[in-house]
């Protein structure tokens, strides 16, 4: 093939038509154009770049899409959706109307399970292989490529435990960087960096392969080789059985994950063993952008636009300006300021740390904070025990993935009124990672357990002071959701204020229209409320704060006054304020129009928070329709 070779891949199936030796090529080729797409298109960076030599070679090996490849989160599969017919369309990757920056079985027929949440590879794949088996198709291979920080997950150690009494056709590449989003963390991550820089393992795997020549088809002297391999690992190397052997999963590694010529022959000859096993590859994280292997964090998904030759950031501002804070940065100072007066005050996050601003306090304080690794349902009941010893745990967890834990917070927390302060990031549309991201559904679920105090900040000085109430004696569970992105005022580092627990506030007197808001999105409302005023509109803003309990005496004024309501929050429609207001009207025998905004009921794609909450109905403009229609100004469209 003469020119590019990447340009002349559509498909998998024209990568096997090149030889080996023009595999490093087309890997170069295929980091070039990521690292050239990202630089200009913000997206998950680092881990598909570490991850190009797999990806060529597993396509080069196997047989996709008949081969089932599932990849865990998907932060790492960039170059395979490149590579499976999808290179002229990355350009609108994350973008509204464009591919997803995941893999999603809507999208391609090579994306053989959607993903989103890290630990679900191995149960997904186990479960294809089971189904092929009792299909008759005892051929097909079901592989599963999993980072190291995803197997912190209780998930994916559950699905090795099932998978090893199976005996399915099942390969695990653990692509093992050292690093998920932070610093990996725990036994397992000091396990496999015991396996990597054994000298003695080393030294024997290196002995043996060099006996095989580098490159073998599977047989009986290769066999006898492996197992004495095995044997040793349990053995006298380790000093205790290898934790995947004890799963029963044949172990066969670590190796050099950024070698694709080494990779498509061990893969070639793993194709012809049968039943469970596990390929421990090394790779660098960022390879091949100086940058992004010297800040594997910053770099993992860069926040903007960045040189492509030398990584540097591009400011969005080039004449600066000042810009308000984040709510994650306005969380990770507060809660140092509230643990300099409160010395129980505790900060857990499950691999989150950076992302949640946590990280704040993992320098200052690090003996109070906590990274417990991807590990929700855990991260929920280890602050729940810290509890029960007086301690005031804040668990920060994303919206999207809290809903993990869900079975931990009713019965390990909110059942025994345990006071854990639950800071829920990224709560509402989170923008252009889409459906598997978007925190939507934490009002609704959050709604209807006993015990919990639910409150959401229009602002960075309400996050503040709802952190200092919540971590005040005998709250109990206490939970505060926050959006991604920044706040709206420039001075908001204020004394702290107790907000009483259920009560609203009245930000704008009016006449005609109720809009009662819950959280950031009330902003929106606040623009609307000023363009309505133009057109001779008087509508009031109620900021209700609190949606558990919620503020039935600011209800009583709002229904004894008005008789057209409109109920905003950046959340799901069914189950959340909006219905909430519709149960206190029908058991108050009030009778009113009621518009609520918010979420309606389907999975949102991707796109910039603008520009969903338009789609959505719930921005400014958006509020301005609804509040004309019940004026009976405009139709009701659609």
């Amino acid at each position: 093939m003469s020119g590019s070779l990447l340009k002349s891949i559509n498909s998998p199936e024209d990568i096997k038509d090149l030889p080996v030796s023009k595999l490093e090529e087309l890997c170069k080729e295929l980091r070039d154009f990521i690292i050239d797409a990202v630089s200009n298109n913000p997206g998950h960076l680092g881990a598909s770049l570490g991850a190009v030599e797999i990806t060529v070679a597993l396509h080069y090996v196997f047989d996709t899409p008949d081969d089932k490849l599932i990849w865990d989160v998907g932060h790492q599969a960039y170059g395979h959706k490149i590579l499976t017919g999808r290179r002229d369309l990355f350009y609108t990757n994350r973008k509204k109307n464009g591919i997803s920056g995941f893999p999603k079985m809507s999208e391609s027929e090579y994306d053989a399970f959607g993903v989103g949440h890290s630990s679900t590879s191995i149960s997904a794949a186990l479960g294809m292989a089971e189904a092929s088996q009792r299909l008759g198709l005892t051929e097909r291979h079901h592989i599963a490529v999993i980072g190291d920080g995803s197997m912190t997950g209780g998930m994916a150690i559950e699905a090795m435990n099932n998978a090893g009494v199976n005996h399915p056709n099942l390969l695990v590449i653990l692509n093992d960087n050292g690093i998920a989003i932070d610093k990996n963390v725990g036994a397992i991550k000091d396990y496999l960096a015991g396996i990597a820089t054994s000298e003695t393992y080393n030294r024997i795997r290196n002995k043996i392969w060099r006996m095989l020549g580098g490159n073998t088809k599977y047989g009986e002297n290769t066999r006898a080789i492996l197992k004495q391999v095995g044997n040793a690992v349990k053995g006298s190397i380790f000093r205790r059985s290898n934790l995947f052997e004890a799963f029963n999963f044949r172990y066969f590694g670590p190796v050099d994950g950024n070698d694709v010529v080494r990779l498509v022959q061990l893969l070639s000859d793993l194709k012809n063993i049968k039943g469970p096993k596990l390929l421990h590859i090394i790779t660098t994280k960022g390879k091949g952008l100086e940058m992004a292997e010297k800040d594997p964090t910053m770099y993992h998904a860069p926040p903007g636009k960045f040189d492509k030759h030398t990584g540097k950031m591009i400011k969005a501002d080039p004449c600066g300006g000042i810009l308000p804070p984040k709510y994650q940065g306005v969380f990770g100072r507060t809660i140092i300021e509230l643990a300099g007066q409160n010395q129980k005050i505790v900060g857990i996050t499950p691999a989150m740390p950076s992302g949640s601003s946590l990280d704040m306090m993992m320098h200052k304080m690090p003996d109070r904070a906590f990274d417990v690794g991807i590990a929700e349902q855990h991260a929920v009941t280890f602050s729940a025990g810290m509890a029960t010893q007086g301690f005031v745990p804040f668990c920060n967890i994303y919206s999207t993935f809290f809903q993990r834990a869900y079975d931990q917070l009713i019965h390990d927390v909110a059942l025994q009124k345990l006071n854990v302060v639950f800071c829920l990031d990224r709560a509402g549309l989170v923008g252009e990672d889409g459906p598997t991201h978007h925190g939507t559904f934490d009002l609704v679920y959050l709604r209807g357990i006993p015990n919990l105090t639910i409150c959401a900040p229009m602002n960075e000085i309400e996050l503040r002071n709802m952190m200092f109430t919540g971590q005040l004696e005998n709250k109990g569970p206490f939970v505060i959701r926050y959006p991604r992105g920044r706040g709206v005022l420039g001075n908001w580092k204020v004394p702290f204020e107790e907000l009483p627990v259920g009560k609203g506030r009245k930000i704008k007197d009016g006449k005609e229209i109720a809009i009662l808001s819950i959280g950031h999105i009330g902003n929106e409302v606040v623009k609307a409320c000023e363009k309505l005023a133009e057109q001779k509109i008087s509508p009031a803003h109620y900021d209700m704060r609190f949606l558990k309990p919620i503020d039935e005496s600011l209800l009583h004024e709002v229904f004894d006054n008005f008789d057209k309501i409109i109920t905003v929050e950046d959340g799901a429609v069914t189950g959340g304020l909006g219905s909430a207001v519709l149960e206190f009207m029908n058991e108050n025998n009030y009778t009113a129009k009621v518009i609520r905004l918010g979420v309606p009921d389907r999975f949102i794609g991707q796109g910039s928070q603008e520009e969903l909450w338009k789609d959505c109905g719930y921005d400014a403009e958006g509020i301005i329709r609804s509040s004309l229609v019940l004026h009976k100004k405009i139709l009701l469209q659609g």
